[in-house]
This record gives C-alpha cells, structure tokens and sequence, in this order.
C-alpha cells in the first residue's frame, strides 16, 4: 500500500472510529450533589420519619419502583403494580422505575417497550402525576440476555418524548465488564455483591472484598454513573434457621472512598436503597451524612 492509499485508508478508519464514539456519547453529565433514595414498595405512602427524611437530607429525586416485569405464560407480563396513597413534596422529582426480570430478556418480546412505557404514563395520569422527565430500567442482565435487553432499551427510548427525557439503567458490579447500554446513565448498585450461599464467610449485601476486583473497570468504564449504597435489611431462613444482614456503617464508608477514588463522578449523585422507617432507624444521622457528602 502507497503512502498516498494509507492515509485515505487512515483517515477512513478515524473517521468511522469517531461515529463509533460519538454514537456512544450522549452528551449526558451527571448532575452535582443531588441526593436521592429509592423507594421499593407495592404503596407509596410516606410516614413522618420518612417524609423528614427527604427533607433533612435534601432528598432531590426518588427512584420509585412502579411494576416488575416477569414472565407468565412464556410472556412478560407486569406485576406487583404501585399504588399511591400519598404524593411526594413538589420539589423532589419522581422517577419511575421498573424491574424486568432476566429470564423476560432471553428473547425478543414484540411491543414489550411500547407497553411499558404506556403503562407508566397510565399509571400517571390515573394518579394525577405530571409527565415524567426520567425513566429508569432495572435489570441483572447477563451475557445471555444483553443484546436483548440493549435492544429493548432502544425500543424504550423511541418512545419516550425526545431529547427532554432521560433514560437510565441500573449497572451492577459484573455488568462493568460488558459494553455500556443505549442509555443517557446508569446508577452503580455497588449492593447484592456476595455470594449468598458463602454468607458465612462474606456478608452477601456488601464486602470490600467482592468489590475490590471491579475497582479497575469504574475509571475506564464510558457511561456517566451515579452510585447506590444499601441501607437495608435482608432477612432470610436457611434449613430452617432465621439469618439476617446488614452492613456496618463503616463498611458503607470504606466502599464509599474506594470507588470515589476511582472515579470522582461517583461523588456527584448518590442514591441509598431504600427508604423505610426501619432502614432509616438503622444508622444515625451522622453516618448519613457522610454517605450524602459530596
């Protein structure tokens, strides 16, 4: 090959290198010292310890689980629909959020997407709600599924009202090492991160352990992140005996500087699952308030 053909032949490859990037780059940047929370439960209805929550930690968005999506009958199907009981303060923004099982992404499910999103904006205007500016997608996707669930993002955001509303993921530790989803950004549930069955050995919400393998991945990793901490309770029975976790605040704050060490962004929006009396009751507010420092 000439000098004269080589350099058409590089400018080429630049040239589709560059599509291929800005494809990618939405142009998203996540916003500066917003605290948010989810909220996981079948009712939304806020007590008073929850509803001073939001305000002493200058709670800016709730991420709020609004159906599951799973499979019955061989098709996906919505489940445990929410229900509202109250409304959030005006100036906390209401994301809907919607849990899809893996299993729905092992295949193609023809108007899933479209579905989907008219049913959040029935559930809406059923509850006189204003138009929703974010929507988010929960799913443990895996290498089986990801370009179904990829593809299904795609399909979502086509139908959302343009450039106005913002499409994000969750992103699990394991999903790190996989290629970024169609999404404007995802939220790192830097939770769940153990083995459940070596429960003895490692506590399965969170150990410093299970997330030191992935601390290389986060400053290379090209969507913009928000990251989420657990502050709740697991409870379960194994071979007939009750066995409960939770995480020691420290352990929270060792995580905390770890991946914000790696990656500043990590500092900028951060979330805490989820919110509940009980959730709220386990740590003192200083501990809080060193999770939400910025």
């Amino acid at each position: 090959m000439n000098a004269r053909y080589r350099h058409w032949w590089l400018l080429a490859l630049l040239s589709v290198l560059t599509g291929c990037w800005q494809e990618q780059d939405r142009g998203y940047e996540i916003p500066d010292e917003v605290n948010a929370v989810y909220y996981w439960r079948t009712e939304l209805k806020l007590d008073s310890t929850e509803r001073a929550f939001l305000g002493q930690y200058r709670i800016k968005k709730v991420y709020c689980r609004y159906f599951d999506v799973v499979m019955r009958d061989s098709m996906p199907m919505p489940n445990a629909t929410i229900s509202f009981a109250d409304r959030l303060p005006d100036s906390i923004e209401l994301v809907p959020t919607v849990y899809i099982t893996e299993e729905c992404m092992h295949q193609h499910h023809d108007s899933l997407a479209q579905k989907l999103v008219r049913r959040i904006r029935q559930i809406n205007e059923t509850n006189d709600l204003p138009p929703f500016r974010e929507l988010q997608i929960d799913c443990d996707y895996t290498l089986r599924s990801r370009k179904t669930y990829y593809d299904f993002l795609s399909e979502v955001e086509a139908q959302l009202d343009g450039a106005d509303c913002v499409l994000s993921t969750t992103i699990r530790l394991h999903q790190l090492r996989m290629k970024t989803p169609p999404v404007d950004y995802g939220v790192l549930m830097i939770y769940n991160t153990g083995d459940p069955r070596r429960f003895q050995e490692r506590n399965p919400i969170l150990d410093m352990r299970d997330v030191e393998p992935y601390l290389p991945h986060l400053a290379r990793y090209p969507l913009p992140l928000a990251a989420a901490y657990p502050v709740y309770r697991w409870q379960r029975n194994i071979y007939g005996v009750r066995v409960e976790h939770t995480v020691a605040d420290s352990v929270i704050l060792e995580v905390k500087q770890a991946v914000e060490r790696e990656r500043h962004e990590l500092r900028h929006t951060i979330v805490t699952y989820h919110l509940d009396q009980e959730n709220i009751n386990r740590y003192n507010t200083e501990t809080y308030e060193k999770i939400y420092s910025h």
